[in-house]
């Protein structure tokens, strides 16, 4: 009898797991929240977080930052993908993109906002720390080393940020 119950009950761990969701179809258009590169000249540097996919997303986000130099028309988006080792790349992306993309159907959230006058100057130690990242070919889920991982890795690399990232971004806290 143990052994049926514990069997129905994975059953339905599992299928709850299942967000319903395909990720090939999941939205990555822009939030809205960033400003247009094309009509704001100053420096922007912002950090975002959204819900992990699947069923990490009950307790999790993906953090990333995103930044312009003054007079940049486009951002460069900073940030750790595990599943680029599944094609042989390293973790760390660094690309132009989309600022506030939709995190595979999840919408970011900000979680930090630079402006203007000093702004350069935190994007080149953002642009330096993020090159200097010490697990560009590792990822694990948890404990570590991962998206949060690396955004908080560059946080303590440029204090200045005085970036404190939620709870929720698991792995923030690996080799501390």
């Amino acid at each position: 009898m143990k052994k049926v119950v514990l069997i129905i009950m994975s059953l339905l761990f599992v299928t709850a797991c299942s967000s319903g969701k395909d990720w090939r179809t999941a939205s990555r258009k822009s939030a809205g929240i960033a400003p247009s590169p094309q009509a704001t000249n100053e420096a922007v540097l912002q950090v975002y977080g959204a819900t992990t996919w699947g069923w990490r997303g009950w307790f999790a986000i993906h953090t990333w930052f995103a930044a312009k130099h003054t007079g940049e028309a486009a951002y460069t988006v900073y940030e750790v993908i595990g599943w680029r080792l599944n094609s042989g790349l390293p973790v760390v992306r660094i690309e132009r993109d989309l600022p506030d993309r939709y995190w595979y159907g999840e919408r970011p959230r900000l979680l930090k906002d630079f402006r203007g006058a000093g702004v350069d100057k935190l994007i080149t130690e953002v642009d330096k720390a993020a090159h200097a990242y010490p697990w560009p070919t590792a990822y694990r889920a948890f404990p570590g080393p991962n998206s949060n991982t690396f955004t908080a890795w560059v946080a303590r690399q440029v204090p200045a940020l005085d970036l404190h990232l939620p709870f929720s971004a698991i792995g923030s806290g690996y080799a501390d």
